[in-house]
């Protein structure tokens, strides 16, 4: 994230986020625990309504993320290869992690947002990351 402007890094963050709901989607359909399948795709619709708040911030969301996914395909790669081959309880484990550290992001974004509705969405998509942390965790 190093070579991405910081006003694209929250877009960028965004992109991310909805393919986290792709896999929590996958998990979900692979589960035999109605309960968990249940939990896991709330979890999906929290990372995308992290995506569609940042999303609302920026006037051609899609089109630039497609440019930094297109700009960073290692991105897309990592994403496809990370999880592969690891027991589903590493996964959450390592996905849980994913989420702290996408909650303290986002509280990074917030602090230095220049407006007051910004900093509160930003803050918004941490508690809802928080949240994917917590189920993820009661499951192991």
């Amino acid at each position: 994230m190093q070579n991405i402007a910081s006003g694209q890094r929250p877009l960028l963050l965004a992109a991310l986020e909805r393919l986290a709901a792709d896999r929590y989607r996958l998990w979900a359909k692979a589960h035999p625990d109605p309960e968990i399948r249940e939990g896991l795709l709330a979890c999906a619709e929290r990372e995308e309504e992290i995506a569609r708040r940042v999303e609302s911030l920026h006037a051609h969301a899609a089109e630039d993320q497609k440019a930094l996914l297109a700009e960073n395909p290692e991105l897309l790669v990592l994403n496809r290869t990370l999880f592969e081959g690891r027991l589903l309880t590493d996964q959450f484990l390592m996905q849980a992690e994913g989420e702290r550290a996408g909650a303290a992001a986002w509280r990074a974004l917030a602090l230095a947002a220049t407006d007051a509705p910004t900093e509160e969405l930003l803050l918004g998509c941490s508690t809802l990351e928080e949240a994917n942390a917590a189920f993820l965790q009661s499951l192991l």
